[in-house]
C-alpha cells in the first residue's frame, strides 16, 4: 500500500504520458515541446477532445464558438459579480462555475467561463467595471484585454498561449483525478470541474507558483543568492520550483516556459537573477541529496512567465486553472465513456468489536 498511491493505475487514457525517469510528457502522439511552439488553446483542444467531446469540432470552429461562449458567459457578471465580491478571485471563479448548473453539458462553455470571471472578479477587486469580451480574438488575447482594459501586448499574448498549451494536461495529477473520480459518480462535467478546481486551489498543487516570485522579492538581487539559500538550508525551509512527485530529472515544462520569459519585455524581466537562483540551488540540492535526484519544475518558470505577462500573482493559480480545464474535461469525458464509478478500497486499523479480531471482520 502506498497512502499516496505511487505507481497505482487508476485509470486507462490516451491523453497524456508522463514519463518522469526521461524528464519527457507526450499528450496524445506529441511532445509538449512541439506543442507549446506550434500550437494556441483551440489547438490544443481540439487534440485533447479529439473523439471524446460531443459534437467534435476541428479548432478552427472551436475557436469561434469559443469566443462566443466567452459572450454568454459575460452575461452572468451582473449576478456573479455583486455575490463575490468579498470572495477571493479564486473563490469567486468556484462560484461562477458553480453558477452553470449541472444541466449544463457545455464544455466550451466551461473553458470560456475560467477567463471571463477570471478577469472580471479581478477588476472588481480593483474597483474597476469587466471589459466586454471580443469574440474575434484568442483565448489569451481576449483574457488579457478584459483584464486590463487596454491594448495587449502580442508577444504577452502569444506567451500566455504558450502557457495554456503547456499546462493543459499531465496525466493523472492530483486535480485531474479528482475530476475524473466526480465524473465517473456521473455529476456531471460542472461538478467534476468544480471540483478539479477545488483540488487545485491546494498550495501543493495550483497555489505553488506564486511563492516563487515572493522567494525572488527576499532574494532581491544577485548577490543576495548564496546568502539567502545558506538560510533557508539553515531553517529547513522548502525550495518553491523545485523537486516533483513523478519527474526524477528536469520538468519539460519548465524549459518551455524559460524560453517564454526569456523573449518577454525586451529582457526587461527576472530571467537573469531565476538563472542565479537556478543553478545556486541546483548545485547545492546535489551536494546534500546526492543519491535524490531534484531539479526544476514547472513552477519556477511558471511564475516569471506569468509575471511578465502582466499577470498579478494573486492570479497564477486561475491562469493554470484557465489551461488545465482542458485536460480536465477531456479526462471526464474519458472517464464517462468506461461507465464505471471509481471506488478504491482502504486498509482499516481501527478498534474492533469487543471478542472479534481485525482478520475476521476484514473486507
Amino acid at each position: 500500500m502506498d497512502t499516496g498511491l505511487d505507481g497505482v493505475v487508476a485509470a486507462v487514457t490516451k491523453l497524456s504520458q508522463v514519463d518522469g525517469g526521461a524528464g519527457r510528457l507526450i499528450v496524445r502522439g506529441h511532445d509538449i515541446e512541439e506543442l507549446a511552439a506550434d500550437y494556441d488553446f483551440a489547438d490544443m483542444a481540439a487534440l485533447l477532445w479529439d473523439g471524446l467531446a460531443p459534437g467534435q469540432q476541428d479548432s478552427a470552429a472551436i475557436r469561434q464558438d469559443l469566443g462566443q461562449a466567452r459572450s454568454r458567459v459575460a452575461a452572468m457578471l451582473p449576478v456573479l459579480l455583486p455575490a463575490a465580491r468579498d470572495l477571493s478571485a479564486i473563490e469567486g471563479l468556484r462560484a461562477g462555475l458553480a453558477m452553470l448548473g449541472d444541466d449544463t453539458s457545455d464544455h466550451l462553455l466551461l473553458c470560456a467561463a475560467v477567463p471571463v470571471f477570471t478577469a472580471a472578479l479581478w477588476r472588481q477587486s480593483q474597483g474597476e467595471a469587466p471589459v466586454a469580451p471580443d469574440p474575434a480574438r484568442g483565448q489569451a488575447e481576449d483574457f488579457l484585454t478584459m483584464l486590463t482594459g487596454g491594448p495587449v501586448d502580442q508577444a504577452a499574448a502569444r506567451a500566455l498561449e504558450t502557457y495554456l498549451v503547456t499546462v493543459a494536461d499531465h496525466g493523472l495529477n492530483a486535480s485531474t483525478f479528482t475530476a475524473r473520480v466526480v465524473a465517473s459518480t456521473r455529476a456531471g462535467i460542472v461538478s467534476s470541474v468544480v471540483a478539479a478546481l477545488c483540488a487545485l486551489k491546494g498550495p501543493l498543487h495550483g497555489g505553488a507558483p506564486g511563492p516563487v516570485l515572493d522567494m525572488l522579492d527576499e532574494i532581491g538581487d544577485l548577490d543576495g543568492v548564496e546568502p539567502w539559500l545558506q538560510r533557508q538550508f539553515a531553517a529547513g525551509e522548502r525550495l518553491m520550483g523545485f523537486g516533483h512527485r513523478v519527474y526524477r530529472t528536469r520538468d519539460p515544462r519548465a524549459d518551455v516556459l524559460k524560453a517564454v520569459v526569456a523573449n518577454l519585455r525586451g529582457g526587461a524581466n527576472r530571467i537573469a537573477l531565476a538563472e542565479a537562483v537556478e543553478r545556486a540551488i541546483l548545485a547545492q540540492l546535489a551536494v546534500r541529496y546526492p543519491d535524490r535526484r531534484l531539479d526544476t519544475n514547472v513552477e519556477f518558470y511558471t511564475a516569471l512567465a506569468l509575471e511578465a505577462a502582466g499577470l498579478p500573482r494573486e492570479l497564477f493559480t486561475l491562469a493554470f486553472a484557465m489551461g488545465r480545464v482542458l485536460g480536465w474535461t477531456a479526462h471526464i469525458f474519458e472517464q464517462e465513456q468506461t461507465g464505471r464509478i471509481i471506488r478504491p478500497a482502504s486498509r482499516y486499523t481501527g478498534p474492533v468489536p469487543k471478542g472479534e479480531t481485525l482478520v475476521a471482520i476484514a473486507g
